[in-house]
């Protein structure tokens, strides 16, 4: 390959590895579709090889050159002249592919910063002290992940459903395990967690105390609630409480009542901390 050719070669891979790390920002600002974003950041690093690539086979220097000689001392000018030549990047290295790098490079930089804005929103509140509330509020009608509202009669004893506060379906946070006891369980309940239950239906965060996991499993013969992710056990008649696993605190209850048009509604947040206990702030 021709010196000018490859140059060419090497400025159009970078410069088409600016243009997708730039159309990657763009993607990702207007929110879209992961395989869309993935696709744009590896071509742009792939490009970005490819000129790497090129660039070491065609312009750089191959084999190993030894010539002996007797040293000798430079002068400051020449010195002076070295060190200029290497700022510069070396009559070697031409513009077109010294500035197309540069772009390269910045593109690519600012695709992988500019994600990083979403981990903390400005304005947001701290982690560990918006971690400590959800949506649920007094008044908050349940709702299921179909957008149905739920009677107390609507619930069969020994089944669980899912949860959200109504208006609020994508705020995992605040998914819940509504389950109802029979009858004759209801009296085993302790104080408060029969307090906040209604008609034997009791509800508890479906977040694992243990690492965040859902808690989607429900064995009705022995009341307990199980997360499939590392095995932590939670017995319903001991309000939730860990009885195996790593899990150390029970999940927190969802405190339940119902509104005058016999729907079941929260009657306010989640008693106790939801999620793993090391979100909590020290």
């Amino acid at each position: 390959m021709r010196r000018a050719s490859a140059e060419g070669w090497i400025a159009a891979a970078f410069l088409g590895a600016a243009t997708c790390a730039v159309l990657f920002i763009a993607a990702y600002v207007v929110d879209s579709s992961p395989q869309w974003m993935g696709a744009l950041l590896a071509a742009a690093f792939g490009l970005l090889a490819l000129g790497l690539v090129v660039w070491s086979h065609t312009l750089l220097p191959h084999g190993t050159y030894v010539e002996e000689r007797a040293p000798m001392p430079s002068s400051p000018a020449a010195e002076d002249a070295f060190v200029d030549t290497l700022e510069r990047g070396g009559p070697g290295t031409p513009g077109v592919v010294r500035r197309t790098l540069l772009l390269a490079g910045l593109g690519l930089g600012a695709a992988v910063v500019v994600p990083l804005r979403s981990l903390l929103l400005p304005g947001s509140e701290p982690p560990g002290e918006a971690l400590r509330h959800s949506p649920w509020h007094s008044g908050a009608r349940l709702m299921t992940r179909a957008g149905d509202l739920i009677r107390p009669g609507e619930v069969v004893p020994g089944t669980e459903l899912t949860v959200f506060p109504e208006g609020e379906l994508r705020a995992d946070d605040a998914s819940t395990v509504l389950l109802r006891l029979p009858p004759e369980d209801v009296p085993l309940l302790p104080g408060e967690t029969a307090r906040f239950a209604v008609e034997g239906i009791v509800a508890f965060s479906k977040l694992c105390t243990h690492a965040g996991c859902p808690v989607g499993l429900y064995e009705q013969t022995t009341r307990q609630l199980f997360c499939p992710c590392h095995q932590s056990v939670f017995d319903v008649l001991r309000g939730a409480e860990p009885t195996a696993g790593p899990a150390v605190r029970p999940l927190p209850q969802l405190p339940l009542g119902v509104d005058d048009d016999g729907y079941l509604v929260a009657l306010g947040g989640f008693r106790g901390q939801v999620g793993p206990t090391f979100w909590r702030e020290a």
